[in-house]
């Protein structure tokens, strides 16, 4: 989950969710989660309406009856949640700073972690992991470095770790003057398009606020197919400022391909999500990788499901690994 601030050149701001845009629950464990979130004032119901629009027939349908599941987001922002995590009692937390080499230490019972550029990171009782890089060659691809962790030491763990397939996606940031007066609903899904996929309006969601009021604010979300032909193209290293130009134009257009009178933006930017979605998952039941014998929770929603529900449902499952043998030290 994130949010971009970007600022205009009258220094105004606009601040966009240009991940993911919300995320629904049907897990009685993860609705616990959330309610106390809700209760804190961390997220709020977005009481959105949504639609499909058909690209071919220039309509709307299949409009969302009252009932569907609630759309959580987080309040002001998407990275809410994240950033009131990181604020929790007894959390120390570091930014800027990757983790670039893991080993275990089996004469300490302990991980030693480095930094990308050899800094010491210190050692750790335990370990939880939720980049779904950490021994896949994708990260050396990244990066120019091996990835942090060496599954050939570590047989017990599945090999899937080192290939974890992923969909690309590009987001568009797009904000107008005025509100989109064609468009009755907060957010729309394509049919018969060939670059785009979902369309929301950011604005309309609690706690964001646009200056001056009458902005208006949409986060547009690429195909699949669009993002793996452009990523093929120019290569998976970070994207040019040109190279994002062309994929920001060329998504607009398609937007105003759908004959809703969109008019020109006054702010327009896309940006690249090289793994957005992973295409697998890879604990099943399990939830999350867990290794016993070195203390070790790979987590993600890359174990279960491609959400924020289940990025939350293979949390709390490897946190019960580690609050299991923290309560019986000896089965360890």
């Amino acid at each position: 989950m994130a949010q971009r601030r970007e600022v205009m050149e009258d220094g105004s701001e606009l601040r966009f969710d240009h991940g993911a845009p919300y995320f629904t629950v049907t897990n009685g464990e993860v609705a616990r989660v959330v309610g106390g979130w809700e209760a804190r004032g961390i997220v709020a119901e977005w009481k959105a309406t949504f639609a499909c629009f058909d690209l071919a027939t220039g309509k709307f349908t299949d409009f969302e009856k009252e009932g569907t599941a609630k759309k959580y987001v987080g309040v002001p922002a998407m990275n809410s949640i994240c950033k009131s995590l990181c604020l929790e009692d007894g959390v120390v937390a570091k930014f800027g700073v990757t983790v670039g080499k893991m080993d275990w230490l089996q004469d300490r019972s302990s991980w030693s972690l480095a930094s990308l550029d050899g800094k010491d990171l210190g050692y750790f009782d335990y370990v939880v992991a939720t980049d779904k890089n950490i021994a896949s060659p994708a990260f050396s691809g990244l990066t120019g470095r091996p990835p942090p962790l060496d599954l050939s030491s570590f047989p017990r763990l599945p090999t899937a770790l080192q290939d974890i397939p992923v969909r690309p996606c590009f987001a568009l940031m797009v904000a107008f003057s005025e509100p989109l007066a064609t468009v009755p609903v907060h957010g729309f899904s394509f049919n018969n398009s060939n670059s785009l996929s979902w369309a929301f309006c950011n604005s309309s969601k609690p706690g964001r606020a646009c200056v001056p009021p009458n902005r208006q604010s949409w986060v547009l979300h690429s195909t699949t197919e669009y993002a793996s032909k452009v990523i093929n193209n120019i290569g998976p290293r970070k994207p040019s400022a040109e190279a994002l130009a062309k994929v920001a134009e060329e998504l607009f257009r398609e937007f105003q391909a759908t004959g809703l009178s969109i008019p020109r933006p006054i702010f327009l930017k896309a940006h690249r999500w090289g793994a957005a979605f992973p295409a697998i998952a890879i604990s099943g039941d399990d939830k999350c990788v867990w290794d016993k014998s070195t203390n070790l929770a790979i987590c993600g929603d890359f174990c279960t499901s491609p959400s924020v529900e289940g990025a939350v449902l293979s949390a709390t499952r490897g946190v019960s690994e580690i609050l299991e043998c923290l309560r019986c030290p000896s089965s360890i």
